[in-house]
Parts: structure tokens; sequence; C-alpha cells
């Protein structure tokens, strides 16, 4: 009998946890579905406002502004509001930003409202792994936190997929009016469902507990942890936490004691954008027709891509909590240092060789879903403080929207001004560089609680 209840406890706990983690990443699918309808539009709205290179670079750039704002945002509003109602005035601001895009009359207006969508997607990408990493157990932590990137890789997808649906079933002219509308209108549905989701989950306990609450803080200890002593436990090791904080916790987040955990969570943020990934994601048709590729075949093209990036997050979950972050890092900075040279030299050859550009990039999206796409996001959600955890995430994922911005702005104007192999040899060697910074600075956390990562990270 006492075996078949501790079963059953078990079964309860974990089921709490995935439940959280899974509707708490529903709102990476929206940051993955909304960030990625710019890909099948871009080419429609050139048309439609008759933009250059700059222009269709600004509309495209402009939902990073918003991310960069909603960042700056995200921290302090979590640490005085709570993670959980935060969440909610994501999934608001979602269906506000995503109704005006798709109404939009001009590109003022359509920039206007992609950085409200932005915001939101900054406030979401700050929160969300930041949240599923204060109620997940130590050893399975990474795979959930890898959750959010996985429910944002499958919402590339579901927009990319859309997308090439849309362009195929309809003639350009009625596309170029009304297909990009339809397109953006699409995100209204899945930002609806992650509203009404919320309501279901619970408040962070360790939030709960630094606000004094502490008996709500140790009721949902109880429900996410296997047994009453793990909870109780846990809970001593958050009051422990907070105990040692220290008021200026920006003051503090500067000082040579977290200047290392600063420097790590600024910079493998940064690499994971100025890598390139989002080149590709925002421009891949439009690459593809660079390289003498109709519509619908670009369009199927990125398709691919999507379900490579699939895929590849979801082995990337698998192994992140065997092989371990800083393995997968390095890896991954080697990878795509590779890939993304053999792109330059493909787009270098006096004739494209379509299906071996193909490869290369697939294999260059493969690589980096297994490394930094879901590397980055749990190494920024565990190796700074509690009590300086949401500002500490802000900044850098500050800097992995600010990297994104310079990316998707600059990119139409790099390849019309070096040319594409050239703007692909600049990431290659910005991988070199982000190999080198991994080997240098990064730490391994894998299977530590968020405590002992403090304790051994930022001792004095």
């Amino acid at each position: 009998m006492v075996s078949h209840l501790q079963v059953t406890a078990r079964n309860t706990w974990m089921r709490n946890v995935l439940l959280i983690a899974v509707v708490t990443a529903v709102g990476g699918f929206l940051f993955g579905f909304d960030n990625g309808s710019i890909s099948g539009s871009v080419g429609f709205l050139q048309s439609k406002f008759e933009l250059d290179a700059d222009g269709i670079g600004w509309v495209t750039s402009s939902i990073i502004v918003g991310c960069i704002i909603g960042v700056a945002l995200a921290g302090p509003l979590s640490d005085a509001t709570g993670r959980k109602k935060v969440l909610l005035l994501t999934a608001l601001i979602f269906i506000f930003g995503v109704l005006g895009e798709a109404l939009a009359t001009s590109p003022e207006m359509l920039v206007w409202f992609r950085i409200i969508v932005g915001i939101g997607i900054g406030i979401e990408t700050t929160i969300a792994p930041l949240y599923i990493a204060e109620v997940s157990p130590a050893h399975i932590r990474g795979r959930l936190v890898s959750l959010n990137q996985l429910f944002n890789c499958i919402g590339n997808l579901a927009i990319f997929s859309v997308s090439a649906i849309i362009a195929s079933c309809a003639s350009k002219m009625w596309n170029i009016e009304y297909g990009w509308r339809v397109i953006f209108a699409s995100g209204i549905l899945p930002a609806i469902l992650f509203l009404m989701l919320l309501v279901w989950v619970p408040e962070s306990p360790r939030w709960l507990v630094r606000k004094g609450r502490t008996e709500q803080g140790l009721d949902i200890l109880r429900k996410i942890n296997s047994d009453e002593a793990t909870a109780r436990e846990q809970l001593e090791a958050i009051k422990h936490t907070l105990q040692n904080e220290n008021t200026s916790r920006l003051r503090e987040l500067f000082s040579p004691r977290l200047r290392r955990a600063l420097i790590i969570g600024f910079c493998v943020a940064l690499f994971q954008q100025i890598t390139g990934i989002n080149a590709i994601f925002y421009y891949a048709p439009e690459i593809f027709k660079t390289a003498g590729m109709n519509i619908s075949g670009a369009m199927s093209f990125t398709v691919l891509i999507g379900m490579t990036l699939v895929i590849a997050t979801l082995v990337s979950m698998w192994v992140i909590d065997k092989v371990g972050r800083r393995s997968l890092l390095i890896f991954g900075s080697a990878g795509m240092a590779v890939t993304l040279s053999c792109t330059g030299i493909l787009f270098r050859a006096s004739e494209t060789q379509t299906m071996l550009l193909l490869i290369c990039i697939l294999a260059y999206v493969a690589i980096f879903a297994v490394s930094y796409g879901t590397v980055a996001w749990v190494v920024i959600s565990e190796i700074f403080p509690g009590h300086v955890r949401g500002i500490a995430v802000s900044i850098a994922t500050f800097a992995l929207w600010g990297g994104n911005f310079f990316v998707s702005r600059f990119f139409p104007v790099l390849v019309g001004n070096i040319s594409a192999a050239n703007t692909f040899f600049i990431f290659a060697g910005i991988s070199v560089i982000a190999f080198i910074f991994v080997v240098a600075m990064v730490p391994e956390t894998k299977g530590k609680t968020l405590e002992e990562i403090e304790a051994k990270l930022h001792a004095k």
C-alpha cells in the first residue's frame, strides 16, 4: 500500500510540474509564431508598400525594438508583481498587437503594431524560461526550460506552413493585398488560448517566499515535489538564499562577485543571435529566391527549415541534461562556423547549387537548435542568484534581442552591399569567437539545483 501511495504521489507532482511547464511554454509558441510571421509576408509587404532594402529591413526589425522594451520591463515587473501576472499581461499584448498588424494600412502603422507585438515577445522570452526554471526539479530542469524553445520552434513551423499554404492557394496579387494580413491575423487564436490556459498556472514559489508569503510558497512546493520532506528542504534552501540578499540588487549585479555570471549570460545570449540565425528565419524565402528559386519552392524550403528546427530541438531536450550545457555550446559554435562557411562558399560560386545550399542551411539550423537555440535560454535562466535573477535575465535577454535587431535590420543591406557570401562569412567568423568564449568562460551547470549553482558560481 505504501509503495502504491508513493507511486501515486510521484505521478501527481510530476504531472503538476509538466502542466506548469507546458502551459507556460505555449507563450513560446506565440513567440515563434508571431516572430516568424514576417518570413512569409516580407515579399508581399515589399510589393504592397514599395519598400527598398532599407525599408524592408526596418519593417522586419521593428519588432525587435519592442522586444528590447519588453525585456527592460519584464524583470522589474515580474519581481514586483509576480511571474504569472506578467505572463497574463503578455497574452493580452499579443492579442492587441497581432490584430493591429493584420489591419495595418501603411508601413508606419505596421511598424507601430510590430513594436507592440515585440513588447509581448520580449516579456515572454524573459519570464517564461525564468519561471519554468523556478518550478523545475534540478535533474530535469534543462529539459523543462527547453520546452519553451521547443514550442517556439513549433510556432515557427506552424507559421511557415500557414504562409506556404496561403502563398500557394491564392494569386500573387491577392497575397499582396490580403495574404500577409491573414498570415498576421492567424496569431490571434493561439494568443487567446494562452490567456485561458494561464488561469490554471500557480505563482512561482520562490517569488512568493521572497515576498513573505511563505505558506503559499510551501503549498506550491508540495505540489511540485515528490514528498513533504523535499518540499520543506527546498523551502529552507530558498529562505537561506534570501537571507543573503543585498538590497541594492542592480549595484550588486555589477559587483566583482557576480561579474562573471553577467558576462556569461550577456555573451551567450548575444552569440545566439549574431551568428545569424534570424537572417535565416526572417529572410529564408528571399535567400532561396536569391539562389534562383521561385516563390513556391522558396516557401516549401522554409517549411523544411521549420521541421528541422523542431526535430533538432527535441534532440537537444533529450541530451541537454545528459551531455550538459557547456559541451553543447562548444559543439554548436564549431558546427555553425563550418556550415556558415560552406554556405558562404556556395553563394560565392559562379552557379549556386540549390540543393547543396539547402543542405548547408538545414545543417546550420539543426546545429543551432541542438546547441545555442535551446541552451542559451537554459543558461541565462539558471546562472544568476535568485534575488537578482529577474533583472539579470532581463539584461541577458536584452543582449539577445539587441543582437537580433542588428542582424534583422542590416542583413538585407549587407547582402545588397557586400554580397550574401561575405555576409555568411562574417557570421562564421563570429561563431569562431563564440567557440573561444565558451571554452574559456562557461561552466557546466547540469544536475545542480539553482541554489547549488549560486553557491558555487557566486561564492566569495
